[in-house]
């Protein structure tokens, strides 16, 4: 089994269930977010929510291992991809068979994981770890929870800095869309879930799946810097 998994069929499966894992999480985590839009207390019921319950602190671990074993993998088959790869003239093949994106996604995923880095030390690591004065403990419905719902709006609406961080992270948002685009379907046909028929109806499904990712995140900055 050791040796199927440093084969270059098994890391690409564990890529791809690990990607699938993490497109799954997305979904979840864009869900939870769009509450920022419904106001502060049904947003801090729900960040209160997810940052007590046993099952999804239990969940934890396995997202940050799939981001690491996700991108460990990237990381050793786009190298021995590059030490495959003739040359020149299969660069020029390359562009008149595939998308920008399937020959970049290496690229997207390092622009998306520095997204990411900044994504945890604005909200996850003040939460879990360092604090902060815009965290002071509010009274919803008689419960005591941590204001997240001032955090994260202050990061957009500070005088200085919203404008800058709401277009970082806007970016951010369409690096990830950029990524889906090309990573749902291919995880999909490297788990065997896609034929010639299922192919273009994936290609489909994973556009819109992309296009409502990039889009929901996008929309939570532009409208706290420009709507409130």
């Amino acid at each position: 089994m050791s040796g199927f998994f440093r084969s270059s069929i098994g890391q690409k499966l564990l890529m791809s269930v690990t990607g699938l894992f993490l497109i799954v999480f997305l979904a979840v985590h864009l869900t939870a977010n769009l509450f920022l839009l419904a106001g502060s207390d049904a947003f801090n019921v729900v960040s209160h929510f997810m940052g007590t319950n046993p099952l999804i602190q239990l969940m934890q671990p396995a997202l940050a291992a799939g981001f690491i074993v996700h991108i460990i993998y990237a990381s050793i088959l786009t190298l021995q991809n590059q030490k495959a790869r003739p040359g020149k003239y299969n660069t020029v093949n390359q562009k008149n068979s595939s998308s920008w994106v399937s020959r970049n996604m290496f690229v997207l995923g390092g622009l998306v994981l520095v997204f990411l880095v900044m994504h945890i030390l604005n909200f996850f690591w003040k939460i879990k770890v360092s604090g902060d004065p815009l965290l002071a403990h509010i009274d919803v419905d008689g419960v005591h929870m941590e204001n997240a719902y001032a955090l994260v709006v202050g990061l957009f609406q500070d005088p200085s800095l919203g404008i800058l961080y709401s277009g970082l992270y806007v970016v951010g948002a369409i690096f990830l869309g950029l990524h889906l685009h090309h990573a749902f379907w291919s995880a999909l046909q490297t788990v065997g879930w896609s034929n010639d028929v299922w192919r273009k109806r994936w290609e489909v499904i994973g556009d819109i799946y992309a296009v409502i990712i990039a889009g929901g995140f996008s929309i939570i900055p532009l409208y706290f810097y420009f709507f409130q």
